[in-house]
């Protein structure tokens, strides 16, 4: 084919498009036509356009590719695999299980499913409806559907991939045909997933042309926006305590200097911190590793490793690393692992079974220090280039010792005004307020779950919001604990904040929380949401956000609270 006749007079275009992209074409490089082909290839697939021509399309091998998500992490991957496997010559197309209903599945001849879990084993809200109707005695039969389950989750937790581990069985028990085992995933899933992806797609297909596959980046620096810097070194511009001195619950408001970063969020978003570990814990894990004085290895994990978590994993690398008969033990016996690990640290493990390992021994044992995520509580419309953030400090002791929070230890105990931290937005498109500044909201929070209302309410004095909002906040007491107290009553003053309602548990005998609120005042949530509003829940995941959930599905039945997730009316971001 000539270079100037690239395109033939049949293609699918006008016959002056058809004449300017030859003339494009003309002198394009074959590596510039390669990199177009690709682009094109990745547009298509990541916009979800029509499937091709069934003439085009009858010899490539269908996969959906079903994602569950709070965090984006699990969607990032569903589309970084669809590019590859479209790369690959599959028609493959991603699906959010907040927006299919189960029955889709039948339909589906392969099926890929990436799933994270939350909290204590539970599923993310957005795909709770669709987990429910898998699981239910009138699923439909997938017989003969081949599937394969990525689950992602956070080993700190003893429910560790719960969900994918459910979804894997369920499949399997309506009749589907596993292709392959499925793989378990902690904080550090971008080389396993990626794997992982590769081993489906050889094992739903012919195995790719290696010459024509385009390498794909599989990673996803802990929900770094798109477009946005990875990581910016933010200056401390404003500590101080939110809580008084008198509270058993210390809480710190922290303002950080954006300037300059290039970094932008809107109300609802997430600031990832990525803290620095306590230097006192670090020097323990030395001491009790046998590495007392080594300053490169003492630098590592205070700035790069997890010194505090402890999981079933981390003991099982220890007995292989140790050799030592009470550790195998203890990593062989299920009962006696999950006592050991209640309420303990990696510290414990090394102290109760003290073995000299080499500084790459113990970096190897140990996983990367996670960032931590907290909402943000500011509109960049009112604060420009600044970012506020409320930390909680967690403190506690058990196992005979003291416990601190990583990120709110450092916050509350060792930043000081001019320090700086390294930060990076993530994004959380489900949470955020309605297109419609007339739209009534709802919002529920308790203790530092007020953060991002405070954000909501900034944002909708800015831009002159005229919808109804009520806020029903809880805490520990009153006079210790109103976080934010004097903004709330200048925007319920103003009329910005509608009605508030709170609920201190500890200022009266018997304890009072967000869900008594909701129940007493059950009539005047089911009349606002009849004029549309949307509801919000940001706070602990635990015991909160599941009495809550107990609580509307009391007042509004479960199908009623299922259809308000399907359509973005109900929203979540809980931790």
């Amino acid at each position: 084919m000539s270079r100037s006749a690239i395109l033939p007079r049949s293609a699918p275009f006008a016959a002056e498009d058809i004449a300017g992209l030859n003339a494009i074409f003309a002198r394009a490089t074959g590596d510039q036509r390669a990199w177009l082909a690709g682009f094109l290839a990745g547009v298509d697939a990541a916009q979800r356009e029509a499937p091709a021509p069934a003439s085009a399309s009858l010899a490539r091998t269908k996969l959906t590719i079903l994602y569950a998500t709070e965090s984006g992490h699990t969607e990032a991957l569903a589309h970084a695999a669809q590019r590859e496997a479209a790369r690959r010559g599959f028609a493959a197309r991603v699906l959010d299980m907040a927006d299919t209903p189960a029955i889709a599945l039948r339909e589906a001849a392969n099926v890929m499913v990436i799933a994270s879990t939350w909290g204590e084993g539970e599923p993310p809200q957005r795909a709770a409806p669709f987990i429910r109707a898998l699981q239910a005695e009138d699923a439909p039969r997938l017989d003969g559907v081949r599937f394969a389950v990525l689950a992602l989750g956070d080993s700190a937790y003893p429910q560790y991939c719960a969900v994918g581990k459910r979804l894997d069985a369920r499949l399997e028990a309506l009749g589907g045909i596993r292709v392959a085992e499925r793989i378990d995933c902690d904080l550090d899933y971008e080389a396993p997933a990626a794997s992982f992806i590769e081993r489906v797609l050889a094992a739903l297909g012919p195995p790719a042309d290696a010459g024509s596959v385009i390498h794909v980046d599989f990673h996803r620096t802990d929900g770094a926006a798109a477009g946005q810097p990875e990581r910016f070194a933010a200056p401390v511009a404003v500590r101080h305590p939110l809580s008084s001195s008198r509270s058993d619950r210390e809480t710190w408001h922290l303002e950080l200097d954006l300037t300059g970063s290039g970094l932008a969020y809107e109300p609802g978003d997430a600031l990832g911190l990525l803290p620095r570990n306590d230097p006192a814990l670090a020097e323990s894990v030395l001491a009790a590793t046998g590495l007392a004085g080594d300053d490169a290895a003492r630098d590592a994990l205070v700035r790069e490793r997890d010194i505090s978590t402890l999981s079933a994993k981390l003991i099982a690398d220890y007995a292989a690393i140790s050799g030592d008969e009470r550790v195998l033990a203890l990593a062989a016996d299920e009962t006696a692992r999950t006592d050991f690990l209640a309420g303990r640290h990696a510290i414990d493990l090394f102290e109760a079974f003290p073995f000299r390992l080499t500084a790459p021994q113990l970096l190897r044992l140990l996983r990367k220090l996670p960032v931590r995520h907290y909402s943000i509580a500011s509109s960049q419309k009112v604060v420009g280039e600044a970012a506020h953030l409320a930390i909680a400090k967690v403190a506690y002791r058990s196992a005979g010792r003291p416990r601190t929070g990583v990120a709110s230890g450092l916050v509350a105990e060792r930043l000081a005004v001019g320090d700086t931290l390294p930060i990076q937005v993530k994004p959380n498109p489900h949470f955020r307020l309605p297109a419609d500044p007339r739209a009534p909201i709802v919002m529920i929070g308790a203790g530092t779950g007020i953060a991002p209302y405070r954000a909501f309410l900034q944002e909708r004095e800015s831009i002159g919001a005229l919808g109804k909002s009520w806020l029903i906040f809880g805490h520990r007491r009153f006079t210790h604990d109103f976080l934010y107290q004097l903004d709330l009553q200048g925007w319920l003053k103003s009329g910005v904040l509608g009605e508030i309602d709170l609920a201190f548990s500890r200022d009266q005998p018997e304890k009072r929380y967000v869900q008594h609120v909701l129940w007493d005042r059950r009539d005047a949530l089911r009349g606002l949401l009849a004029e549309g509003a949307t509801l919000y829940l940001c706070g602990d995941a635990g015991s909160m956000a599941r009495e809550v959930d107990a609580t509307l599905v009391r007042i509004l039945g479960q199908p009623a609270v299922d259809a308000l997730i399907t359509a973005g009316r109900y929203r979540k971001d809980v931790y």
